[in-house]
């Protein structure tokens, strides 16, 4: 017996492009709506709408439909209903609030409660910048061969002011996870301020030295985050050769930072948090009446020496570092981002979900990230950060759901958070191989918009 649709027109749009139900599915989930939403239309779906069961499709699925179809969704036999309700689209401050608040590791997060996390700005920077990842490998050659380029500088130097608003651009560039938009820019500002440092004298020299201190520091955490190991130890050491030939405390103390996670990268931990401790207790030492740019410093070193205490396990010492860089952060009394830091009471609070990760506490990480107002960080590097923290921290407690959403929030506001980075690749790899049945083929889908190898 034939079959009585009551969406015909439905039916006989499919039936004239010559599609399958199951072929039509996949092209709704392709659209851009389909992306944006992570629709998961099927054979099954379809029937039910070309046979009446569904009057009026959710909202994704009826943009989704017009793009397929080019018609209104009255058009095709759909009929909306009279009773109308305003759909809120929550914030990803929200939504992140929601998953890890208090009281969820009772909840279910439905697959549908970060609808729009992934979003087209993600998936937009992988399909729109296929040459990115061999991009960024060329412009990083590039970045190798300035770094052991010892000859007598060629290029003409650069006034000051402008070499500042060039290094205040990439330092701008690397907190927005602009990577790749960094990286390109690199090897003509070091050479810019090699030749600079070369031609001038007194006061300038140092400025200009001060100014190389803060591009090699960048060039450094783009390297570290590369995986580059030994090109951002290279970055690093140049970094704080730079800031001791600007003579500038401050300067100094920053880019022991660097060296510092440099230092961690190469399982030097121990090295690291003495390198740290020394650092700031230095700067103590000369803090008679500290500015905040000197809090944020002196309050950075110490939470990079509780981290790499963390990463060598020693709780007592972290704990301890986390506990001054606490009273550090109410002495400055805001979040900000005095030099670069993004120092402040959230920042910390940041760093301690950081190092409970490192010491393998993965409840203790999740409570302090529930007590992270995200709003209040401004940088987007440092959101993406806590984001990716607390997906591993989910991810080691074997809530994969919880870990899949918080990544994609993370490649939301940061899309090359995700997609340049090897170590968010592989927690993406790692929550494909251990995902259980019910979220496998979210994982899957997820997996392939990013064009990650199983």
């Amino acid at each position: 017996m034939p079959e009585v649709s009551p969406n015909k027109r439905l039916r006989d749009w499919r039936q004239r492009a010559g599609l399958t139900r199951a072929e039509m599915a996949r092209i709704v989930n392709l659209t851009k709506n389909g992306i944006k939403y992570t629709l998961a239309c099927d054979e099954e779906r379809i029937r039910r709408w070309e046979a009446g069961e569904v009057s009026w499709p959710r909202e994704p699925y009826r943009l989704a439909l017009t793009e397929v179809t080019h018609l209104a969704p009255e058009d095709l036999g759909f009929t909306p209903t009279k009773r109308t309700r305003t759909v809120e689209r929550t914030s990803i401050t929200a939504r992140v609030r929601n998953l890890v608040g208090p009281g969820e590791g009772e909840k279910v997060v439905r697959r549908r409660e970060f609808v729009g996390l992934t979003g087209a700005t993600l998936f937009s920077a992988v399909l729109t910048q296929p040459g990115s990842v061999q991009g960024v490998a060329v412009d990083v050659e590039k970045i190798a061969a300035v770094l052991v380029d010892h000859s007598t500088p060629m290029n003409s130097p650069t006034d000051l002011k402008s070499l500042a608003s060039t290094v205040a651009a990439a330092k701008r560039d690397y907190q927005a996870c602009r990577y790749a938009q960094v990286t390109a820019k690199l090897p003509t500002l070091l050479r810019s301020l090699r030749a600079t440092c070369a031609s001038l004298d007194g006061e300038e020299r140092l400025r200009a030295q001060a100014l190389s201190a803060e591009a090699y520091h960048v060039t450094a955490s783009i390297l570290l985050k590369q995986e580059d190991k030994g090109l951002a130890w290279l970055a690093a050491d140049r970094s704080v050769q730079a800031a001791h030939a600007s003579q500038s405390p401050l300067m100094i103390g920053s880019s022991a930072r660097v060296i510092t996670r440099a230092l961690m990268d190469g399982g030097h931990h121990h090295a690291a948090t003495d390198l740290a401790r020394g650092a700031a207790e230095r700067m103590d030492a000369d803090l008679a009446v500290p500015s905040a740019d000197d809090l944020s410093v002196y309050g950075s070193l110490l939470l990079c020496g509780a981290i790499a205490a963390a990463n060598s396990g020693s709780r007592h010492n972290a704990a301890e570092l986390l506990d001054e860089a606490t009273e550090v952060g109410a002495r400055l009394g805001h979040d900000a981002n005095h030099m670069w830091t993004a120092f402040g009471p959230t920042n910390v609070l940041c760093h301690r979900v950081n190092a409970a990760l490192r010491l393998g506490d993965a409840g203790t990480a999740i409570d302090y990230a529930r007590q992270v107002e995200l709003n209040k960080l401004s940088i987007s590097e440092r959101k993406a950060t806590l984001l990716l923290d607390t997906a591993r921290a989910f991810l080691m407690w074997n809530q994969h759901d919880k870990a899949l959403h918080l990544l994609r929030a993370a490649g939301e506001l940061a899309p090359e958070e995700i997609t340049g980075r090897p170590s968010a690749l592989r927690m993406v790899r790692d929550i494909l191989d251990t995902a259980p049945s019910t979220i496998r083929r979210e994982v899957r889908e997820y997996v392939a918009i990013l064009g990650v190898g199983a």
